[in-house]
């Protein structure tokens, strides 16, 4: 095997062991140690890939807004309705909350943001600038009202998803996300959604996030 190759596979595999400590530790108490340790890797090893506990940190977030940015742009190419993407974005995210661990880390890393310098904003930037979009072609097509601000909307759901997801990860280890969220968008609904188009978007949130 090549020396690069034996790079990239060592690289990957302490990426894979960082995400997996800063899950169960989080970002303060976990130790590079702790990382090698679960790699099966010497710290002189991280080290030669990682210079900090940050570069490894940020490394584990670079590669969860990759699988995020990829799986947007598939969903992104089914050119579904824009209520029906943006549903189909909150539960992809909630499905990989809660089977990968890279997503999982990379999501507690960024709202742990406050120990890294400087603080992580790309992706709640990339989020809001998504969904503020979506959200003006949710206006366009008229299952939004006219007077809904696609900005203002965005500000609101990307915190409230990122509270919903804190919250049952606290209770049940995120067990019952996908109903805190059919929850969340239950009540975001009367305030968007068109008069007209209410009886219609309730059938897709049935159909994309059945009651349980």
């Amino acid at each position: 095997m090549a020396r690069q190759e034996r790079a990239r596979i060592t690289r990957d595999r302490l990426i894979d062991a960082a995400a997996s400590t800063f899950c169960r530790l989080g970002y303060v108490a976990t130790t590079t140690s702790d990382i090698a340790n679960e790699a099966g890797a010497t710290r002189g090893a991280l080290y030669f890939h990682f210079t900090s506990k940050e570069k490894i940190a940020r490394a584990v977030i670079e590669e969860e807004q990759r699988r995020a940015v990829e799986a947007g742009t598939h969903i992104m190419a089914l050119n579904r309705s824009a209520v029906e993407t943006m549903l189909l974005l909150c539960t992809d995210l909630a499905r990989r909350l809660r089977a990968d661990p890279i997503v999982q880390a990379g999501i507690r890393l960024a709202t742990e943001n406050a120990n890294l310098d400087p603080p992580l904003r790309s992706p709640y930037r990339q989020w809001l600038e998504t969904f503020s979009a979506i959200a003006a072609r949710a206006v366009r097509e008229g299952d939004f009202r006219d007077n809904v601000d696609p900005e203002a909307f965005a500000r609101f759901l990307i915190p409230a998803y990122t509270g919903v997801q804190l919250v049952s990860d606290t209770f049940t280890g995120r067990e019952d996300l996908m109903l805190r969220i059919r929850e969340m968008w239950t009540f975001l609904f009367p305030a968007v959604v068109a008069t007209d188009r209410a009886q219609d978007m309730q059938a897709l949130l049935d159909e994309l996030i059945p009651a349980e």
